[in-house]
């Protein structure tokens, strides 16, 4: 049986967290590339300074990550290999255990992702021509509140 532990992102999984966004957005083939492999470091090194960022470990192996700051989710990614696997959902797990409410931008296009959010108990709230996005591209606003009955 597979064990999959969470625990805070380091600084110096930067690199490491940047190359598995960068294989994960590489299957998608409707998205383009926005950012170089250094940006994308920088990017992800930002947000690990700023607390946002929890990593999976799937039997001692680095496996995905949720950037959440506050109620924003800004990220959710795992290793393309390992996807399927239940690791996104224990990261979003995670994020909601101490959350009254949880919100996140997708992009129409990534069906994968919009199937998880729902089954995560996201509710679609908003569709987007994407003009508010950096790749310009037709997004979708999910938001998750806590049932309080």
């Amino acid at each position: 049986m597979s064990v999959i532990m969470i625990r805070p992102a380091r600084t110096l999984d930067a690199g490491k967290l940047a190359d598995m966004m960068g294989a994960a957005n590489a299957q998608l083939e409707w998205l383009p590339k926005l950012y170089s492999g250094a940006e994308e470091i920088m990017l992800v090194g930002d947000m690990i300074g700023a607390g946002w960022v929890r990593t999976a470990y799937l039997d001692d192996v680095l496996a995905g990550f949720i950037a959440r700051k506050g109620t924003e989710i800004h990220g959710l990614c795992v290793q393309p290999q390992l996807q399927g696997r239940g690791i996104a959902r224990r990261l979003m797990v995670d994020a909601q255990r101490n959350a009254k409410k949880l919100g996140l931008w997708s992009y129409q296009a990534n069906d994968r992702a919009t199937d998880f959010y729902l089954k995560a108990g996201f509710a679609e709230v908003i569709r987007t021509e994407g003009d508010d996005n950096d790749a310009k591209l037709p997004d979708i606003r999910f938001e998750w509140h806590r049932d309080t009955e």
